[in-house]
């Protein structure tokens, strides 16, 4: 397995190795045990799955504030996205920025992210599965979702000019000043 450290700390890219034949390959997605040795410990209780059909499709950015804060493995399952991670801990010298890494059916990445960190991806090609662990439950109180667009944040979606196609919660969201403090570099705010 390689571990990639992003440019914020505690995201982070990991590459599980892949054993293959003329049939496919087997990988192993998450080991707990392996993890934890080398320095991730996470109790991940839920697995999402979402399909986007369409190129351009833009999910996020998203988070789930405390008491049900969410700390997240990302794959890809079929096709490929780009998924970013933005710090939204105050207080953190990296408050604001962001790191974006492309996840595809073919390379096999994942990506880490801790909770504390808005979320999102913009698919790549037709019918892209994502399919990713959470370390807690849905809850739809502490849903929130911050602009992709947001000029404070300015990712780079690589649209190349196009229009993403977005949710009618996501096309809705705030600024990231606007949504308050979320969370805070010592802890989750209550």
């Amino acid at each position: 397995m390689n571990i990639e450290h992003t440019s914020l700390a505690g995201v982070v890219v990991i590459t599980p190795q892949r054993h293959g034949d003329a049939r496919g390959f087997f990988s192993e997605s998450w080991n707990k045990a392996r993890m934890t040795a080398a320095g991730f410990s996470y109790d991940f209780v839920q697995d999402n799955h979402s399909v986007s059909a369409s190129v351009g499709t833009l999910r996020g950015l998203h988070y789930q504030s405390p008491p049900h804060a969410q700390a997240k493995l990302v794959r890809c399952g079929h096709g490929a996205l780009f998924d970013v991670a933005v710090d939204i801990r105050h207080g953190s010298p990296t408050y604001g920025q962001w790191t974006g890494v492309e996840l595809s059916a073919e390379n096999g990445k994942q990506l880490l992210i801790p909770a504390g960190f808005l979320h999102g991806f913009v698919t790549r090609l037709p019918d892209t599965e994502i399919i990713y662990k959470c370390t807690d439950y849905y809850a739809p109180e502490c849903d929130g979702a911050v602009r992709y667009d947001d000029p404070e944040i300015g990712i780079d979606w690589g649209l190349d000019g196009a229009d993403p196609v977005l949710s009618a919660k996501d096309a809705a969201a705030a600024a990231l000043a606007d949504i308050g403090t979320v969370f805070t570099i010592e802890g989750n705010c209550a």
